[in-house]
């Protein structure tokens, strides 16, 4: 198949981004998961935000395998400074000048976009051979969360992109605060894991490891495969009233008839350079020429298909889910013709086939 690829080899470290607005408690999670003997080898990159650094004295880890970035935000200022962090830590792990670490854990602060993280770890040429990308954990507030959601585009952005998300401080607000805000976060990614935690207990296996194995890639697909979940986040979405909340969607699409691989590298290409900045997460399992091939997609940044040993369930309909800003699923379903195109309309010749050409316009605009 074109451009397929099968899982990456287990030595590339497992890279988790640990996200959330400010003052969620990520240190404090930070601090209870570096306890737990299932992150013995793990590494750690804390940004903090200003002149004076504070939050890594705050958490228990080997000092030879933590970095601390100072110099600005990990998501703009310091993005150079991560890719150098990034590649120094692999060296000195090769050398054996640190702590063999399995696992790296990047804390952002609490204004970070995780985007261009995950655009580094994924795309950077360098860092991409070396890494692997494994989940973005995002934290919420249990007592300041709606507020925050209200008001600052950061935090919805970050819940919007999570692969699990965790009420903090669930032990200092009421029940019908914490009920509220779940809900609200059910309705804004439906595909997350959302659990409940007071002062950082959850257990590692709760939050990471989906990289690192065929069964647990299987069921972690069959769980943001949760078509139920975003049939009923659509279905309840006039219960909230948050202006933010409103633009952003989250629904699925299906695809009866087996893809093309060149017509899904060609989607996927077309989807992120021309709707990229209104996606805000895509991901999918897509029967691609009989085959079962995972899809993810960050605004512009597209993970490199996987495609897995066998299929997590009997449903041989390719699934696709969206949460978008701004974007309705009648305009993703209109793109979808693309999954019918070859990779180019020409012929083997180079000449251009005009009946190939034609058809090929006629999907493009469906992108614009």
């Amino acid at each position: 198949m074109t451009n397929m690829t099968t899982p990456a080899p287990v030595d590339r470290p497992a890279v988790s981004i640990i996200t959330g607005f400010l003052g969620s408690g990520k240190t404090t999670l930070l601090n209870r998961l570096l306890q737990d003997p299932g992150l013995a080898n793990a590494a750690v990159i804390i940004n903090e935000f200003g002149a004076v650094a504070l939050d890594h004295l705050l958490v228990a880890t080997p000092g030879e395998n933590m970095v601390m970035l100072t110099s600005g935000c990990i998501c703009c200022t310091v993005r150079g400074d991560l890719v150098d962090t990034l590649r120094d830590l692999h060296l000195k792990r090769q050398a054996a000048d640190i702590p063999r670490f399995d696992r790296l854990l990047i804390e952002t602060t609490g204004l970070a976009d995780p985007v261009p993280i995950l655009q580094t770890v994924i795309t950077d040429a360098g860092l991409a051979p070396l890494f692997r990308l494994d989940s973005v954990v995002a934290l919420v507030d249990g007592v300041h969360g709606e507020k925050q959601l209200d008001t600052h585009p950061e935090a919805v952005k970050q819940a919007a992109l999570a692969d699990r998300l965790l009420i903090t401080k669930s032990d200092l607000a009421a029940k019908e605060a914490i009920a509220a805000l779940r809900a609200r976060l059910v309705q804004l990614n439906p595909g997350a894991g959302v659990f409940t935690v007071v002062r950082g207990e959850i257990a590692p296996g709760n939050l990471f490891g989906a990289a690192l194995d065929e069964a647990a890639r299987s069921a972690e697909v069959a769980r943001w495969l949760n078509m139920e979940g975003f049939t009923g986040a659509a279905a309840h979405s006039h219960r909230h009233d948050h202006a933010d909340d409103e633009r952003i969607r989250a629904f699925c699409v299906y695809y009866d008839e087996p893809v093309n691989a060149a017509g899904l590298m060609l989607w996927l290409k077309m989807l992120a350079g021309l709707r990229g900045a209104n996606l805000l997460r895509v991901k999918g399992l897509l029967n691609v020429e009989g085959r079962p091939v995972v899809v993810q997609a960050v605004q512009t940044l597209i993970h490199e298909p996987v495609e897995l040993a066998r299929w997590p369930d009997d449903e041989r309909r390719s699934r696709l889910v969206f949460i978008t800003r701004g974007m309705k699923r009648a305009e993703i379903e209109n793109t979808l013709a693309a999954f019918k195109l070859g990779a180019e309309p020409c012929s083997p010749h180079g000449a251009i086939d005009p009946q190939a050409y034609a058809r090929f316009v006629a999907v493009a605009k469906n992108f614009r």
